[in-house]
C-alpha cells in the first residue's frame, strides 16, 4: 500500500460532488426502517425486501459502483493518472491502495448504514450479520469495479448492466448465475451470521467467501496488468 496515493484518493472521492450520490439511498433506507418499525408489522413481513433486497441488492451494490468506478477511473479521464504513472512505483501497489481506499469508503457509505437498519429493525446481531456481509460484498465489488474502469472507457455502464441484468434478473430466476453474484455471496454471509430467515441465502457461506475471495484476486490482476500496459496519456481500449 502507498499512504500518499491513499490520501490522495481519499480526497479526490470525497471532495468532488459525486460524494453526493452516496447519501440518499441510506438515508431512505434507514428512514424506511425506522416507518416500518413503527407501524408494528413484523420485521419478517418487510425485512426481506427492505433489507435485503434495497440494501443488499441497491444500496451496497450502486455505492461501490460509484467509488469503484471513481477510485482511478476519475483520474484516467481527466489525464492526471499520468502523475503516478511516471513516478517508480509498482503498479500492483496502486491498485492496491485504490482498492482499500474505495472498500473503505463503500464500507462505510453502504454497509454502516446496513448494519443500523438491521439494529433498528430487528436485534443487533442482525445488524451486524448485515454488516458483515455488505463488508464481503463492498470488497468484491469494489475490485470488479476497480478494474473495469481501467479496462473499459464506459465503467458505468458495463457495470450497471451486471447489477442490473446479471444479478438482479437473470440471478434471480437462473440459479447458475448466482456462483457470481456478488449480492448473493452478501447474502449468504449475512444469513450464516444472523440465524434467521430474514436473509434466505441460495449458496453455502463457503462458496460464497471463496467466490468473493475469487472476484477480488481477479479484479485485482486484471487493473494491474491492465494498468501496466498504459501509455503516459493513460489511453485505454
Amino acid at each position: 500500500m502507498n499512504l500518499t496515493i491513499v490520501r490522495m484518493t481519499l480526497r479526490a472521492l470525497l471532495g468532488r460532488r459525486r460524494a453526493l450520490l452516496l447519501l440518499p439511498v441510506p438515508v431512505l433506507l434507514i428512514g424506511m426502517t425506522l416507518f416500518a418499525t413503527s407501524t408494528g408489522v413484523p420485521v419478517e413481513n418487510w425485512g426481506p425486501v427492505l433489507l435485503t433486497g434495497l440494501g443488499l441488492g441497491v444500496l451496497l451494490p450502486l455505492t461501490a459502483l460509484i467509488v469503484g468506478t471513481s477510485a482511478l477511473g476519475l483520474e484516467i479521464e481527466d489525464g492526471t493518472i499520468t502523475h503516478i504513472l511516471t513516478k517508480p512505483l509498482p503498479r500492483r501497489e496502486i491498485v492496491l491502495s485504490k482498492l482499500l481506499v474505495a472498500w473503505l469508503v463503500t464500507a462505510v457509505a453502504a454497509a454502516v448504514p446496513l448494519g443500523a437498519a438491521g439494529v433498528i429493525a430487528d436485534s443487533p446481531r442482525l445488524g451486524l450479520s448485515l454488516l458483515t456481509g455488505a463488508v464481503v460484498g463492498a470488497l468484491a465489488y469494489s475490485a470488479l469495479f476497480l478494474a473495469l474502469s481501467v479496462a473499459t472507457r464506459r465503467p458505468v455502464i458495463i457495470g450497471m448492466s451486471y447489477i442490473l441484468i446479471w444479478e438482479n434478473l437473470l440471478g434471480t430466476y437462473v440459479d447458475g448465475t448466482k456462483v457470481l453474484s456478488v449480492r448473493h455471496f452478501s447474502i449468504a454471509v449475512t444469513d450464516a451470521v444472523s440465524g434467521t430467515p430474514l436473509a434466505q441465502a441460495s449458496l453455502s457461506v463457503t462458496t460464497a467467501l471463496v467466490m468473493a475471495a475469487v472476484f477480488v484476486v481477479f479484479g485485482t490482476v486484471a487493473a494491474t496488468r491492465r494498468l501496466r500496459s498504459f501509455s503516459l496519456a493513460g489511453e485505454t481500449s
